[in-house]
């Protein structure tokens, strides 16, 4: 989809444009229930311009969209709005109230109004097609490797460092813990992973990503990451963290000496890891 949307402002030598709504519709209806995110907000515009989008609009997803037609969403938006030349759309693409919009109806419109729309075939990897389903099943099962196959990059989670409980600096292990901007996160338990920021060039350390039900009754997802053999400050900046293999799930503890005793055999667990993977 977005190689052909950046071929076709090429043709057009218009800028290229994305839309996003946030929070994501199924967030909106059961924040919950809905699937966990695979890219923050932030880390969708980064990876974006990577790829030489020129620009992105974020539309709110609330009462007064969802109750939006098709065809208003067309009038607004895409005519009156952005006054578009070119639309690329993922051939299931539905939009409108009660999904009432597909690729057929935009390109109906665009004969009245103007512009051309063009639908992106499915693309498939392994002959199965791509998509975010098949992205978070693959990251449930630690396949890091289907993953980047699928991402085209290795899978990783960004943010800013914040100040925690202090917990781990207190028994030795000091972590930097990211603010995740999700209430779920698609990977749960502890990793060995490579760490990119301020200071850092694929800096090797563990990752625990969860709740952390030993020291905290919280629902939303934490990342919480110790870097082997080295210390830096990194409080308010922003890190990214690359995963690269599951150490173990999860799990509560008796008490936090036994929750140090395992810290302790997971930095041995990633040690042998990396060791083994050079």
């Amino acid at each position: 989809v977005i190689r052909h949307l950046l071929d076709k402002a090429r043709e057009f030598a218009l800028p290229s444009l994305i839309i996003v709504f946030e929070p994501l519709p199924r967030e909106y209806f059961s924040p919950l229930q809905a699937p966990a995110r695979i890219m923050s907000f932030r880390e969708k515009v980064a990876a974006l311009a990577e790829l030489g989008v020129d620009r992105v609009l974020r539309i709110r997803f609330n009462e007064a969209l969802r109750g939006m037609s098709a065809q208003q969403f067309v009038d607004d938006i895409f005519v009156a709005g952005l006054g578009v030349r070119y639309v690329v759309l993922g051939d299931d693409f539905r939009f409108g109230a009660d999904r009432q919009g597909d690729v057929a109806f935009i390109q109906q419109e665009g004969r009245r109004h103007g512009y051309e729309a063009g639908p992106t075939p499915t693309l498939e990897v392994a002959g199965e097609r791509v998509s975010s389903t098949r992205i978070r099943e693959a990251l449930e099962r630690a396949d890091f490797a289907e993953a980047e196959a699928l991402l085209g990059r290795p899978y990783s989670i960004s943010g800013r460092v914040i100040y925690g409980r202090q917990l781990g600096r207190s028994i030795g292990v000091p972590t930097a813990n990211l603010e995740l901007q999700r209430l779920r996160s698609p990977l749960s338990g502890v990793y060995a992973v490579e760490v990119h920021g301020p200071g850092l060039a694929g800096a090797v350390g563990v990752a625990n990503v969860g709740v952390r039900p030993t020291v905290d009754d919280s629902i939303k997802a934490n990342l919480e990451v110790h870097l082997l053999d080295r210390e830096v400050e990194l409080y308010g900046r922003h890190i990214t963290v690359t995963f690269r293999r599951k150490l173990r799930e999860e799990q509560k503890f008796a008490s936090v000496t036994e929750l140090r005793e395992q810290i302790g055999r997971d930095i041995d667990a990633a040690r042998d890891w990396f060791a083994s993977a050079d």
